[in-house]
């Protein structure tokens, strides 16, 4: 265990924005965990790929940084991998490619540590990490023990869970279960995968996932972005097709019966954004769904843009842009 002060937030967020941290206590153990005395209200934070602090945080700041995996049989065609919660999650992925273990390959150069994998149900091409999660190990503030959340309970939505909701600012994820196969379990119906062979080995769909992702979205360590920075928005059928009378190439991806998803960057697009800037701040020129801090933006720059988009998107479609991308004020509460 080690604690830092007052020092520099920008190496602790992939938008880097230059404000200050009181402290940042990184934990190599539940021991660890267990001896030190905690905060009522921490901010959790992982690899800050996510995260953005709009301010100087007087929030304390923890990060779990233990990065151990385990591998164990759960029959003949699947296994258990039992992962740290400060593992990197590509890092990871690549692992078990390597390992030739199905599962989780399309949710390859996701930036983020494995804990937060779960907070945010991260997904890419028609998987999600609930698809193969079994159970998360939370280590609850209050009884100072690691729970086990079996996936059933980790209530996982669209970039959703409870860890979001009912044990949000209760404790800290610090390890993750994944059940993989050896056997071919291949998801190639988003565009961008579609046009690979139904027998792709998984190094091809790995390395295609890498290609179609790194084509579009802009490296952080060389241009400051947290990834997408909206949720796709999902909207009822009625609204979705008295959109489509106005607006007949508007896309869209049938949630159920009753509802559809309709690509944010789309709506963004339409509207003009893309690689436009207030400030250093700006939409992506290949992906206006990703805003980006091109080396001196501000926090005031990205509030403004990110209430244009949401002012001129919902003027037009009727349809209210959310965040996924964490704003940090002082305290360490989302900044609305």
């Amino acid at each position: 265990m080690r604690t830092l002060t007052n020092l520099s937030a920008a190496p602790y967020s992939t938008f880097r924005f230059d404000v200050k941290l009181t402290s940042i206590t990184e934990f190599n153990s539940v021991a660890e965990l267990q001896a030190f005395n905690m905060a009522l209200s921490p901010v959790i934070l992982g690899e800050g790929s996510n995260t953005i602090f709009m301010q100087d945080i007087t929030a304390p700041v923890y990060r779990y940084i233990a990065d151990a995996k385990t591998i164990n049989k759960l029959d003949d065609q699947h296994v258990l991998l039992h992962v740290e919660a400060g593992h990197n999650w590509h890092q990871l992925v690549s692992w078990t490619v390597e390992q030739q273990l199905w599962g989780i390959e399309n949710l390859a150069l996701i930036p983020g540590s494995v804990g937060a994998a779960p907070v945010q149900n991260i997904g890419a091409y028609g998987v999600e990490l609930a698809d193969s999660c079994v159970y998360v190990d939370f280590y609850d503030w209050q009884s100072r023990e690691v729970k086990r959340i079996t996936a059933g309970r980790c209530q996982f939505g669209y970039r959703d869970s409870v860890f979001k909701h009912a044990l949000a600012g209760k404790g800290i994820i610090v390890a993750v279960g994944l059940c993989l196969s050896k056997q071919p379990s291949r998801q190639l119906s988003y565009k961008g995968l579609d046009h690979l062979p139904v027998d792709a080995s998984l190094d091809t769909i790995y390395q295609q996932v890498i290609a179609v992702r790194s084509s579009k979205l802009p490296d952080p360590a060389i241009l400051a972005n947290c990834g997408s920075f909206f949720k796709n928005p999902i909207i009822t059928t009625d609204h979705y097709a008295s959109l489509r009378l106005i607006f007949p190439t508007i896309p869209g991806f049938i949630v159920d019966d009753q509802f559809v998803k309709v690509p944010a960057a789309w709506l963004i697009e339409q509207q003009g954004f893309k690689g436009k800037n207030i400030g250093d701040v700006g939409c992506y020129k290949l992906q206006p769904l990703v805003l980006v801090n091109h080396g001196s933006g501000t926090a005031e720059q990205l509030t403004a843009l990110v209430s244009k988009l949401q002012q001129q998107v919902y003027a037009v479609y009727q349809i209210a842009l959310e965040p996924e991308v964490r704003m940090l004020a002082a305290d360490g509460h989302t900044d609305d």
